[in-house]
């Protein structure tokens, strides 16, 4: 039976922005080979898979070579597409049973709201090798749950680093975040994310990591609601809101096309 699939714009409010997943809506379960063959095929950041349970929704996330663990732009894109899609009523909420244990999405007006587990940064010093691969000089290096967050001096550092993706997918982290003070007085922050070692050299915007963004800058600015602008070709506006324990992340987004997988 040919399987219905979406690909969506993910914390953008315009088509070609923000980051692209796909979605695919499975009415049974499927091979892991298989589900990685596909997101092989699709060739983006991220592949989402949902599936109907009793009450709730299995989701899976993969990127081109792995399954990961949590995945922000792909959950807030699987949201979009079942709600624009009418698979689900677009004011009932969207339980996600995940790897990273239960993630709840809901509307608020045009953004959708993503529940996820906060990653609260360590200090710590980098991996041998980081910071030449990156090549960059850190105001600040810490741990966070799945990556390495690195602070620099300003947003154009943040634009300006060019990694040597070679050297960077050989260091034992899921990704490197690089972040600094927005440069436009309407954001707080500005990020981008690298992560060659799960096969995306950069994650044009990447939600799991605002789950460590969040607590960091919350700490650094004295407030827990943000506005952040991931910095990438293709750029991503994020609203944040640090509850403790967890992140609630405000995006956009947008369907670039729509049909079936035979």
């Amino acid at each position: 039976m040919p399987i219905r699939c979406w690909q969506v714009d993910a914390f953008t409010n315009r088509p070609f922005g923000g980051n692209p997943a796909a979605v695919c809506w499975l009415d049974h379960p499927a091979d892991d080979r298989w589900m990685q063959s596909v997101a092989a095929e699709m060739n983006l950041s991220e592949t989402a898979f949902v599936r109907p349970l009793k009450q709730d929704y299995e989701l899976r996330w993969f990127t081109p070579t792995v399954e990961v663990d949590l995945c922000g732009h792909a959950t807030l894109a699987t949201a979009h597409a079942l709600w624009h899609s009418q698979l689900v009523p677009s004011d009932e909420p969207l339980r996600f049973q995940t790897r990273s244990g239960q993630l709840t999405c809901t509307r608020d007006g045009r953004f959708i709201e993503l529940d996820f587990p906060a990653s609260i940064p360590v200090e710590a010093p980098p991996p041998p090798g980081l910071l030449e691969a990156m090549g960059v000089r850190p105001l600040f290096a810490a741990r966070t749950q799945f990556d390495f967050l690195i602070a620099l001096e300003s947003e154009e550092a943040v634009r300006n680093v060019r990694p040597d993706y070679v050297r960077l997918g050989e260091i034992p982290v899921r990704g490197v975040i690089v972040t600094a003070p927005s440069a436009d007085p309407q954001f707080d922050f500005a990020s981008r994310f690298f992560a060659p070692a799960v096969g995306v050299n950069e994650d044009p915007v990447c939600g799991s990591a605002h789950c460590a963004l969040a607590p960091y800058w919350a700490g650094r600015l004295g407030r827990r609601d943000l506005l952040a602008h991931q910095v990438s070709a293709r750029e991503g506006v994020l609203r944040l809101k640090w509850r403790d324990d967890r992140v609630l992340l405000g995006g956009e987004a947008v369907t670039v096309w729509q049909g079936e997988l035979l």
